[in-house]
């Protein structure tokens, strides 16, 4: 889960249509802003398309919602300035329920919660995943996420570098300059099975703070639009009763990613 300004990708103003006619004709019509850069939640495609757990969620709780949906594509550390400014009236992009993002926006229930993890080069001298491991060495991390802040509240000794996007700080630690990243669990586990992954392993995961990481990934609108907020939450709790949200679940995942 996150809290980058990334790349722009060439087609980060796509708007990607879904459902059916009858859907749309009868549902309220929402545009729903994502990153476009965080697989496997939400990646955007060579050809334009989005996709990932994030988007499949999304795309489920309009249908349970009867809503006319749309996505957009939006650089990471602009994404709730974009929402404030109306671009968009939602965000769905993994994005972490914290105390400091409730002063800005307002969230529906959580959607998954999933621990920080790290992983170093596979020749790494490091053993376990400790705060302590890392003293001396130097960690990455995606900036602007609950993953930089966890790692500069707890990993005091390590020297902390920020990338704008992950495909950045995986090109660094595959190239061995730096010890380590943080970074989802699920975001480093899928990584490491892709070709570019083949450099490192998991080191393992970390203690979730409730305070930096949050109550977990949450949908977030604009102040006072508590009644869109409460919307998503029924439609969570809906797909998650009718077994579509472990369907979505099964197709990303070996394990349930909703948490306790």
């Amino acid at each position: 889960m996150r809290i980058s300004k990334r790349l722009t990708l060439a087609a980060s103003a796509a708007v990607v249509a879904l459902f059916s006619t009858a859907a749309m004709a009868e549902g309220e019509k929402i545009v729903i802003g994502t990153e476009g850069a965080y697989p496997p939640f939400n990646n955007l495609e060579a050809d334009g398309t989005l996709t990932g757990f994030d988007i499949d969620i999304a795309k489920a709780l309009c249908e349970e919602m009867k809503a006319e949906c749309t996505f957009v594509t939006q650089d990471w550390d602009g994404i709730i300035p974009a929402l404030i400014a109306k671009k968009f009236d939602a965000i769905i992009a993994s994005m972490s329920i914290t105390d400091e993002r409730k002063q800005q926006v307002d969230f529906s229930k959580k959607y998954y919660n999933t621990p920080p993890a790290i992983v170093v080069p596979k020749d790494s001298e490091l053993t376990e995943a400790t705060y302590e491991a890392f003293d001396g060495k130097t960690l990455g991390a995606q900036g602007s996420t609950t993953h930089a802040n966890y790692a500069e509240a707890h990993l005091k000794g390590a020297e902390i570098k920020l990338y704008p996007t992950a495909d950045e700080y995986k090109l660094d630690v595959a190239n061995g300059r730096v010890d380590g990243v943080i970074d989802d669990v699920v975001v480093l586990s899928e990584w490491l099975k892709s070709d570019d992954g083949a450099c490192c392993k998991l080191l393992g995961t970390l203690p979730v703070d409730p305070v930096i990481n949050g109550e977990g990934a949450g949908i977030a609108v604009r102040k006072g639009e508590t009644e869109l907020a409460d919307k998503f939450t029924a439609a969570i709790a809906a797909i998650r009763a009718s077994g579509k949200y472990q369907e979505i679940n099964a197709k990303y995942f070996d394990f349930d990613v909703y948490g306790d």
